[in-house]
């Protein structure tokens, strides 16, 4: 993955680090992220956060966020993300929950529906993205999004 390279020569010649906090992918971002030898130098924590409790007592997303907005929303990955870069001391966190099937969609969130997070020291993002295929195939696209994401935010 050229990103995933990138991501790591730009973060060891600024000595930034990232953290990642999951859920639909399960940790996969993270497998990703630690494929690489000398990850340790850029890459110190993340968390699997499948049930919405956990969302809220591993990194503080607010109950009446995910009442309101549900766990697949960009309101929560943005306090997902917000949660692990505080937790982690990073300079950026990326987060994932989606619905990556083969059920659990609805007609206002349909399968394959994935929102992302990106914190960073300065400012916090969300992005809702839609990608189509089986479960195994929504989620490595939204692995590679999300690295395409922080690539692309490291270059600006």
């Amino acid at each position: 993955m050229m990103n995933l390279q990138y991501i790591a020569e730009r973060l060891v010649a600024t000595g930034k680090s990232v953290s990642c906090a999951e859920s639909c992918t399960g940790g996969l971002l993270a497998a990703e992220f630690t494929r690489l030898p000398g990850s340790s130098a850029w890459f110190h924590m993340s968390w699997v956060t499948y049930s919405n409790e956990a969302k809220q007592r591993l990194l503080g997303v607010l109950s009446h966020t995910l009442e309101t907005y549900g766990a697949v929303s960009e309101e929560t990955v943005r306090e997902m993300a917000e949660g692990a870069l505080r937790l982690a001391n990073a300079d950026y966190a990326l987060s994932i929950s989606g619905i990556a099937g083969p059920d659990g969609g609805s007609s206002e969130k349909p399968v394959g529906t994935v929102c992302f997070g990106l914190a960073t020291r300065q400012t916090s993002f969300a992005r809702r993205m839609h990608f189509t295929g089986g479960r195994d195939m929504v989620r490595a696209q939204a692995v590679a999004f999300a690295l395409q994401w922080l690539a692309q935010e490291l270059a600006d």
